[in-house]
């Protein structure tokens, strides 16, 4: 999602995952000069992902336009997968702020029906615009690491959505809504994976459907 940047809650406890972990570079940044090297080195593959798919992405080539030795390339990155799961990383990141950043103000239920499908919408819009996500993702149920990454944030923004739903069906314990968050921000991955992968009428019909049947569920009580 193109995210807002705020000061958010993005310290939760459960997002220290082991699929987390294992998406991180091989050599985590400190100083600046490197952290600007890795930047250059995501954004070039981001770039190539983009043009050529990540079946297509070649170490030597990403050192190359990066401007770095290849050894210095394994510095920071084992493979290639660890590039991809980066990339995942960094864009579930910036959708976890914007999704945080609409739901935190929710206080009713006008503003929880409003919010999520504001949510449902700009997702929808963020991977149709990102074909480096749409690569990930397509490639999502192949990779382990990606499936425990993807799990992981939808137990995340299912925890956020939970709350939003207690305080605007004024309930004392988020808890109550816990598995039916879950269930349905996971259900919503699978519907927007669904939809990018077909025509854009019928992707948009389908994200439309998904829209009503679980703003039905969230505005259960």
């Amino acid at each position: 999602m193109a995210a807002a940047r705020t000061n958010t809650r993005n310290d939760r406890p459960a997002s220290k995952t082991a699929a987390a972990e294992a998406s991180l570079p091989r050599r985590a940044p400190v100083q600046q000069r490197s952290r600007e090297r890795m930047d250059k080195i995501l954004a070039v593959a981001s770039t190539l992902i983009g043009s050529r798919g990540s079946d297509q992405l070649k170490m030597g080539e990403v050192a190359e336009q990066a401007g770095i030795s290849i050894g210095s390339l394994y510095q920071y990155f084992p493979d290639k997968s660890s590039i991809i799961r980066s990339l995942a990383e960094r864009y579930s990141l910036e959708s976890r702020r914007c999704i945080e950043e609409a739901l935190l103000p929710v206080t009713t239920p006008g503003e929880l029906e409003a919010a999520y499908g504001s949510l449902i919408d700009v997702y929808y819009a963020l991977f149709k615009a990102e074909p480096v996500m749409r690569d990930i993702w397509s490639g999502m149920q192949a990779d382990k690491q990606l499936m425990a990454l993807e799990l992981a944030e939808s137990r995340i923004c299912g925890t956020m959505l939970a709350e939003a739903m207690a305080r605007a069906h004024m309930a004392s314990d988020p808890a109550r809504y816990a598995a039916r968050a879950f269930m349905i921000w996971q259900l919503g991955e699978a519907a927007m994976r669904l939809a990018i992968s077909v025509d854009e009428e019928e992707g948009a019909a389908i994200v439309s459907t998904f829209r009503e049947m679980t703003l039905r569920e969230i505005l259960i009580p």
